[in-house]
């Protein structure tokens, strides 16, 4: 099994989304890539945390490779957009892949490349090494499986569109 956190937005929807997906063993909402331990919901939407909303993705990478992957998170973000995604605004909403191994690390550079010839403006997409990963409240894990018409920016139906084609 591998991990990938994916920041797009409301982590609600990445993970709805991420969850459809075959070859995703798990998923799970949090915050990442702050300067403090264990924050809250409330301190992460201040914006005085350095945390954006994250999900972490665990997935088989001999059903679903990296490269498919990120097809997928580029699917469903503005990759053009700083600190936005659809209507949430915020640094808390930036867009970013936190990696684990620099091998990662050479595929979403090499996958970010060649998505920049699609978008006019700069690909203003995070690619870091994680730095930190805090599970977000309970309330927060599988929201839309918990509140089926809840908020959500992503269309899910995407997911769905492309298990057809498979």
């Amino acid at each position: 099994m591998k991990k990938i956190w994916l920041a797009g937005g409301c982590f609600w929807g990445v993970e709805a989304y991420f969850q459809q997906l075959k070859g995703v063993a798990g998923t799970k909402v949090g915050y990442g890539q702050g300067h403090i331990e264990n924050p809250t919901y409330q301190q992460v939407c201040s914006g005085k945390t350095g945390h954006t909303e994250v999900c972490e993705v665990t997935y088989q990478e001999e059903v679903l490779s990296l490269r498919k992957l990120l097809e997928h998170f580029f699917r469903i973000i503005d990759p053009v957009t700083l600190n936005r995604q659809g209507p949430d605004l915020g640094t808390q909403y930036r867009s970013g892949i936190y990696y684990a191994d620099k091998v990662e690390k050479e595929c979403i550079l090499e996958f970010i490349k060649e998505q920049q010839v699609f978008h006019s403006e700069p690909i203003v997409v995070e690619v870091e090494p994680v730095k930190n990963f805090y599970l977000a409240e309970a309330y927060h894990q599988d929201y839309l499986q918990k509140t089926p018409n809840g908020y959500c920016h992503v269309d899910l139906m995407l997911a769905k569109a492309e298990e057809k084609k498979i």
